[in-house]
């Protein structure tokens, strides 16, 4: 039964990383200009936001998501102000032949920063409880099927950014300076026009 639950959630965590939004942009970026390391520790700090608002589903914490949506201005309007921040610094970003050698606070960063982004997300956790219900997935009784659901959310999540990142720095060794130049302008605007959009929703729906 544990391996069912297990599954499922790997499905879930798949499926809902997998769209490609400003996390995506930024994971691909990194990946290609610092090396499939930072891209993955950028995609695993989405993965544990992912996984935490999947415990807040899977066990049933209401209190915790009925905050976390009646927050849903400011969460939105920190996210959207930080997603303008991070496309700003993309677009200015120097363009260097060699990637930067990786250090444990550059891989670290790369992880808070999304692990942010994804955790003031309110769309996240509703996303969550509603295929939960869907499914009857949502507030188990069984606290063992209900960590299995979760850990194969974690795992369906970084399966995902695993294969973006890997894929994105194999890709990226192709290409030259002036075309990663073009990458970086292109991220930042896509993820800054993400912090807008963010911005204008955390407005106009407040």
């Amino acid at each position: 039964m544990a391996l069912n639950f297990f599954v499922r959630g790997l499905i879930l965590g798949f499926s809902i990383a997998a769209p490609v939004g400003p996390i995506g942009v930024l994971c691909i970026r990194r990946s290609i200009a610092d090396g499939q390391k930072i891209g993955l520790a950028t995609g695993l700090g989405a993965a544990s936001a992912d996984a935490i608002y999947g415990c807040v589903a899977a066990f049933g914490l209401t209190a915790i998501s009925n905050f976390l949506v009646s927050q849903k201005f400011w969460l939105g309007f920190l996210g959207g102000l930080f997603l303008c921040y991070l496309g700003v610094r993309t677009f200015l970003s120097r363009v260097s032949d060699q990637p930067a050698p990786v250090r444990s606070s550059g891989l670290f960063a790369a992880f808070l920063s999304t692990f942010f982004l994804t955790i003031t997300n309110p769309m996240t956790i509703l996303a969550f409880l509603a295929i939960f219900a869907a499914l009857g997935l949502g507030k188990s009784a069984d606290y063992f099927n209900a960590s299995a659901l979760v850990g194969g959310v974690f795992a369906g999540s970084a399966l995902w950014w695993l294969l973006l990142s890997s894929g994105a720095a194999v890709f990226g060794r192709r290409l030259a300076t002036g075309w990663m130049g073009f990458l970086n302008r292109f991220s930042g605007t896509v993820i800054f026009a993400f912090g807008v959009y963010s911005l204008y929703a955390a407005f106009s729906k407040s």
